[in-house]
């Protein structure tokens, strides 16, 4: 199967998860806006968030891929069945005990960590206090989740893993839509939510593990025991876990800053539901297929094709979401009011939240390619080096967001989050290349100009389309109006995209094709380098 189909699978079933979250988030604002309980729910999930892409899809991605790999090369699948039992022992067990500690500890974590500007609020405080406590479980089901997708990923079996977070979304769309149908308050629209990410995540939980008896692994649960591939991945997760959560980091740095201003929280995370869309589809895709693609090239010592396959992905990367972060930017005010402005969503919000869109644009190529790059570190197995990255971007980001704040309030803090992220993505591409890990190509470099030239394009026909078709985009404009002269400036936009990428040779269908087709049989590339 060609990087292409895998990227296509993953990324329709990420597409299926973020449109679903599309739904979700826009019957949210209608729910209850950014008021106080919209700034209690989000800062409340972040926290199981963060430990989510902390000790699960970070550190599985990056750690147990590879050696789960190396085990079915080597033991075939008796000797990977023998180190999921050895590593689920050991996970469980940390798992049982955070949640524990986590649980008995949140009010001093929500004082100090989640939002101390709640402090001084004693009810948000309260609320975010048992709303953390009802969700934190879910970090447990997720990170069970993260392992056994990470199986499924490495068997080349990706469906299963990328459409288990739909149904994260698909239960908090039903306990919305009961509540907005009942005339729920939006205290009680927070709790049924919060109670509905527990449910969530042992679905989630469940999908994969029907993933991974169908692919013909039964493995049992045993009590833990730190055997020497355990200690290994422990070894490379643990620096791999704080990498992968490094946006999550920066998040819960911006979201404690931002928890001074109310509806802050709320604004941040309405804004970042958008940009994941081209973040997860894209980014996700790019992210869980290389991985074991460059793990497998590497491990038969085939360099100039795990070499060829990282080139290619950034190539993927850079031709989706150059004009996406271009779309975002140039229409940022039309998406966020088809989107959201209704109900408890005001104009004042809508102005708000799209300033903070069209920043996060600006930084999308830079959050997408770090998905691309970190794999060639983690799949030699080096998981250092890309976590000293992630300390200098946190560093930055924290720099800059406290910095920014009282000047630009919630602007300032995805500034904040997208220079870090830029930052990052510069130490990695010019690690890899000084190392000789990345091999720069004059091709690709000329093509990457040309989609730029392509998007600039494109920018030109939008910004003049919306402001001849405004009128169809105003809340007074029936919806379904609103949303086809939308849906028509975003598919003129691909067309006038694609168009131009194709025609000034930005892009060449039929190379894409062969070149990210897999070659594990040409002789050139099975055999390593002479250098």
């Amino acid at each position: 199967m060609s990087l292409v189909k895998k990227f296509a699978t993953v990324g329709g079933a990420t597409l299926g998860s973020r449109l679903f979250g599309f739904v979700r988030e826009t019957l949210m604002a209608a729910a209850i806006g950014t008021g106080p309980m919209a700034d209690v729910f989000y800062a409340a999930f972040r926290f199981p968030n963060l430990f989510r892409r902390l000790f699960a899809e970070g550190a599985f991605n990056a750690a147990f891929v590879p050696l789960f790999s190396k085990e079915i090369e080597t033991h075939g699948v008796e000797g990977a069945k023998r180190f999921s039992e050895e590593v689920f022992g050991v996970l469980f067990s940390v798992l049982l005990l955070l949640t524990i500690a986590m649980e008995l500890s949140m009010p001093l974590l929500v004082r100090w960590i989640i939002a101390p500007g709640f402090a001084d609020d004693a009810e948000k405080f309260s609320l975010t206090v048992r709303m953390a406590a009802v969700m934190f479980p879910y970090l447990m089901c997720m990170s069970l989740t993260a392992m056994m997708s990470g199986m499924l990923n490495s068997l080349h079996r990706f469906f299963a893993a990328a459409i288990a977070p739909v149904f994260l979304n698909v239960v908090m769309i039903s306990a919305l839509l009961y509540t907005l149908h009942n005339g729920a308050d939006p205290e009680t629209t927070a709790w049924y939510l919060s109670w509905s990410v527990l449910v969530a995540g042992i679905l989630q939980l469940g999908v994969v593990y029907v993933g991974v008896r169908r692919a013909g692994i039964n493995f049992a649960i045993k009590l833990p025991k730190i055997t020497p591939n355990v200690k290994r991945l422990l070894i490379l997760a643990v620096p791999a876990a704080v990498t992968g959560g490094i946006t999550q980091i920066n998040q819960m740095i911006g979201q404690a800053i931002a928890s001074g201003k109310d509806g802050a929280i709320a604004a941040l995370q309405y804004a970042d539901r958008i940009y994941q869309l081209p973040l997860g589809v894209v980014g996700v895709a790019v992210g869980v297929v290389l991985l074991p693609e460059l793990s497998r090239a590497l491990k038969g010592g085939a360099m100039k094709e795990a070499g060829h396959i990282q080139n290619r992905s950034i190539e993927f990367v850079l031709f989706l979401t150059m004009p996406a972060a271009v779309g975002i930017w140039v229409l940022s005010d039309e998406i966020i009011r088809v989107l959201y402005e209704r109900g408890a969503f005001s104009a004042e919000n809508t102005a708000v939240v799209a300033s903070i869109l069209a920043i996060y644009g600006i930084g999308l190529p830079g959050f997408v390619l770090i998905k691309a790059l970190q794999p060639g570190f983690y799949a030699r197995e080096d998981t250092k080096t890309p976590m000293r990255f992630t300390a200098i971007s946190v560093i930055v980001n924290s720099g800059l967001a406290i910095t920014l704040f009282p000047y630009l309030y919630e602007r300032g803090i995805a500034t904040a989050e997208v220079a870090a992220g830029w930052i990052n993505t510069t130490l990695l591409f010019s690690t890899l290349l000084l190392r000789g890990d990345l091999k720069w190509e004059w091709g690709l470099f000329n093509r990457t100009i040309r989609l730029a030239l392509a998007s600039a394009a494109m920018a030109g026909i939008l910004i003049y389309l919306s402001g001849r078709w405004s009128g169809w985009l105003q809340p007074q404009t029936p919806l379904l109006v609103q949303v086809a002269t939308l849906a028509a400036l975003v598919a003129i936009a691909m067309l006038v995209y694609f168009g131009l990428a194709f025609a000034i040779g930005g892009a060449d269908l039929g190379m894409i094709r062969r070149n990210l087709k897999r070659k594990a049989a040409a002789k050139d590339s099975a055999k390593p380098d002479a250098g």
